[in-house]
Order: C-alpha cells, then sequence, then structure tokens
C-alpha cells in the first residue's frame, strides 16, 4: 500500500527522460512533480511535501550535488536518490557521501526503478516510524482486563465500532482506560498496520499543540528552523487519538473540524494543503453538553466527533473485576522490578474491595506499583496499601465487630513512617525531620513497630 503522502519529484533537464520516469511512477500509484534544473528543484521541494527525490547529477543553473548540500543545509524531508550516467560512477559515490540514499544509472530498466523506489519507500517508513516513537511508546502490551457485564459491554461496543471507519468518542471519568480501549480499537481495525499517534489536548500550550498536530513550516516562528512533519501527517493511513479533546482550545477547535470534514490542513506558517486519510478515536471525561452550553466548545465539531460513543464505566461500577485487574498489574510490576510476591492478604483484598476509587483503573495500578516497591515481604498486606486506602476503609458489617481503635492506630503510625521513608530515600534522619520527631524517637517507633527495612 503506498502511502496517500507518497509524492515524488523527477529532476532532470531532459524533458523525454522526465517522460518515462513520470509514466512508469503513475502507473505504480505515485503523485509526480517536475523540475527541469536544480534552482526549479529546490523551489518544488521547499513548497511540497516530496516523499522521494529522483534528482539528475549533471543539470544546468545548480548541479545534483549543490541540491544535495542545500537538502541537507535546511533540512528538508525528502530520500533522494541520484541518477547519474554510466562512467560517472565516482560522481554517485560523491553524492551518497552528501546524503544520497541510492543511485540510478541510466539508462534503467522499470524494474530496476521499481526495486530502487522500494527501499526508498521502506526507508521513509522507519524514519517514520522513528519519529513517532520519539515522545511516546507504542505497541504497549495492555490488555483489556475484566469479565464484569459493564467492561464487556463496552469492548462490544468498541469491536462493533473499529469495523467502521467512522469517528469514535470515548466517553468516561480519568483513569478509566480510555487510551487502552483506544489502542484496542486500532488494533481491531482495518488499519492495525499502520500508526497509531496519541495528541494530548492538555499537555502542552496551545501553540506547541498546534504545531504537535499539524506541523509547521521553515520560519514559521521563532526556532522554527526546519520543516516539521505533524502528528497527523506522520500518521497518515492509521489512527489518531485525541485524549482530553474537552479541553481543546477554541483555535485548534476550528482547525481540527476542517481536518475531519475535508481530511486536509495547512502546517503552521504554511499555505498548501496537506491531505491525509485517517480515522480519529477522541476521549474526554467533561460533560460535553454543559461545555457547549457555556460556549467552550464547538457544537458542529462535537457532532463530528461523536459519531459512535462508547462509554467507559467507573471503577466502582465494576468491582467485581477488583481481582482480575489487581493480579494483572502485581505480575506486571513484579515482573518490571524483579521481585517475587507470591500472595495479597486477606485484609488488603478487603481494603482493595470497599475502596472508592475516585481514580478508577489507573489509581488502582499505581497503588500496586507502589506497593510493590514498598514490600519487604513475598506478600502485600493492608501495610502496603497508602493511607487513603486505610481511610476509605468501609464500616464493619453489621453483627461484626468494628477493628480494634489500638490496631488501628499502629497500622497508621506504620504506615506514616513507611511512607516518610520511603519519600526520603530510606533515610532516617531525614524522614524524622519531615516528621517532627528527633532521629532516636523515630529509631525507637521503627523497632516498637517493627517496621522492616527496604530490601
Amino acid at each position: 500500500m503506498i502511502p496517500s503522502h507518497s509524492k515524488i519529484l523527477i529532476v532532470d533537464d531532459d524533458p523525454d527522460i522526465r517522460e518515462v520516469v513520470r509514466d512508469r511512477l503513475k502507473a505504480m500509484g505515485f503523485e509526480v512533480v517536475e523540475a527541469e534544473d536544480g534552482v526549479q528543484a529546490l523551489t518544488r521541494l521547499r513548497e511540497n511535501s516530496l516523499t522521494i527525490t529522483l534528482l539528475d547529477l549533471m543539470m544546468p543553473k545548480k548541479s545534483g550535488l549543490e541540491v544535495l548540500k542545500a537538502i541537507r543545509d535546511e533540512g528538508i524531508e525528502t530520500t533522494t536518490i541520484v541518477m547519474t550516467s554510466y562512467g560517472t560512477i565516482d560522481k554517485a559515490v560523491e553524492a551518497m557521501r552528501a546524503g544520497a540514499y541510492d543511485f540510478l544509472t541510466k539508462p534503467f530498466s522499470p524494474g530496476h526503478l521499481e526495486v530502487v523506489i522500494g527501499k526508498a519507500l521502506e526507508r521513509e517508513a522507519l524514519k517514520r516510524d522513528n519519529l513517532l516513537l520519539s515522545g511516546e511508546v507504542r505497541g504497549q502490551d495492555r490488555p483489556i482486563i475484566g469479565h464484569s457485564p459493564s467492561i464487556l459491554n463496552a469492548i462490544e461496543a468498541a469491536k462493533r465500532a473499529a469495523a467502521r471507519s467512522s469517528t469514535i468518542l470515548l466517553q468516561g471519568e480519568t483513569g478509566t482506560g480510555k487510551e487502552v480501549f483506544a489502542r484496542a480499537i486500532h488494533q481491531w481495525s482495518q488499519r492495525r498496520d499502520q500508526p497509531f499517534v496519541v495528541v494530548n489536548c492538555v499537555a502542552v500550550s496551545e501553540d506547541l499543540l498546534e504545531s504537535d498536530l499539524f506541523g509547521h513550516e521553515r520560519g514559521a516562528f521563532t526556532g522554527a528552523h526546519q520543516r516539521k512533519r505533524g502528528k497527523l501527517e506522520l500518521a497518515d493511513g492509521g489512527t489518531a487519538f485525541l485524549d482530553e479533546i474537552g479541553d481543546l482550545k477554541p483555535h485548534l477547535q476550528a482547525k481540527l473540524l476542517r481536518v475531519l470534514q475535508e481530511h486536509e490542513f495547512e502546517r503552521v506558517g504554511g499555505t498548501r494543503p496537506i491531505r491525509v486519510d485517517l480515522r480519529f478515536v477522541a476521549a474526554t471525561n467533561r460533560r460535553m453538553d454543559k461545555a457547549i452550553r457555556e460556549g467552550l466548545f464547538r457544537e458542529d465539531l462535537y457532532r463530528r466527533l461523536n459519531v459512535i460513543t462508547v462509554s467507559l464505566p467507573p471503577l466502582r461500577d465494576h468491582l467485581e473485576d477488583i481481582v482480575s485487574l489487581t493480579n494483572h498489574f502485581l505480575t506486571q510490576y513484579c515482573d518490571r522490578m524483579g521481585k517475587r510476591i507470591k500472595e495479597i492478604t486477606p485484609d488488603a483484598w478487603e481494603l482493595l474491595r470497599h475502596y472508592h476509587w475516585p481514580g478508577n483503573v489507573r489509581e488502582l495500578a499505581n497503588f500496586i506499583e507502589r506497593a510493590v516497591v514498598l514490600s519487604t515481604r513475598d506478600r502485600i498486606t493492608s501495610e502496603d496499601l497508602p493511607l487513603t486506602v486505610l481511610a476509605g476503609a468501609p464500616e464493619s458489617p453489621a453483627g461484626e465487630a468494628p477493628r480494634d481503635f489500638h490496631e488501628t492506630v499502629v497500622a497508621y503510625k506504620r504506615q506514616v513512617i513507611r511512607e516518610t521513608l520511603y519519600r526520603s530515600g530510606g533515610n532516617q534522619s531525614k524522614a524524622a525531620s519531615a516528621l517532627g520527631l528527633q532521629r532516636t524517637d523515630l529509631a525507637r517507633l521503627i523497632k516498637e513497630l517493627q517496621i522492616r527495612e527496604k530490601s
């Protein structure tokens, strides 16, 4: 499959050669741009996004080597293949040193041209993957865990939506797993072999987000020393996940609406439309009807995003999944940290089952990671859980004896000291100072409460 942004520039002063190469490339499905000399070639390169440049070395006005030097100095993104006549291979070698990817010796067969173009496209795909990988981890193994009716309903709705190309809106509280669902939707779709990009709509300033989304042209603003392709352009053919879409600023809402309607946009500082083929998955934890009434979000954009809605339940509504989720995170963090923890004690399970989970699955994952870090034994007990879980413990059910007051006080003391020691990197002097205790008093409490040093 040729990406929709693949466009090839042919640079040669011989119109017959340009015609032959142009016809072959068009038959292969490429869009073709032409230039008859080096000066015109640089103009085309500055005005267009050109995936591959076929560059003759011997040309009037500017030679191929001079064009290569300008491409390198200006940071123009294109994979260059030089075309040279038999007997001038030394020039081709010089061009490779100047930044050319490969060369063709004239006259070349259509089959040879296809092979070289294919290799150049593979290189472009690797470059695109590297750009997407910088700043985010892709392909993370984060399955959807749970067998409760509410989770199974959400999975079924997401799978049905994935089979279509429509835009999907994931709605749910913070920490309910919206990105996990978005990645799963991408994997269930026909675009699974194409890029998946994540755009957090509140992580950076409006100006940086605009450049991150749409890219920018050289000189578009201070510090823009070269052209940059944005995530939407890099993700062409794949899926763009727009997280926290409800917080997108009005200016960017208008630009995004155009992408959804027209499938095109301009880079910051640019004037030429760039067309993309993208599937959008958006996510929000906001009440969008309220945001629209308050004039914070465009109703027309909301209608474009809200073609298919998948609602993700809060963890408190599927507490029956606590065990499978906890065991999944426990295995994950033990493997990551090289620890062996065999079990979670009944008192710890009781606390986990009755906590109200305002931070949902993400909060559970954080608690288990912290417990694995702090635990000095082969099991996790209530002492390894944060104070918020202890404080959120339920009242004793009717007919059961309440938890002993002194036991509760001791558990809180242990927890406070363990957390402070953890934050102090195990330094008892720092921990004592943070707690407002003398170093000797802290040492005595550690001994009395049988607090084990972190192993």
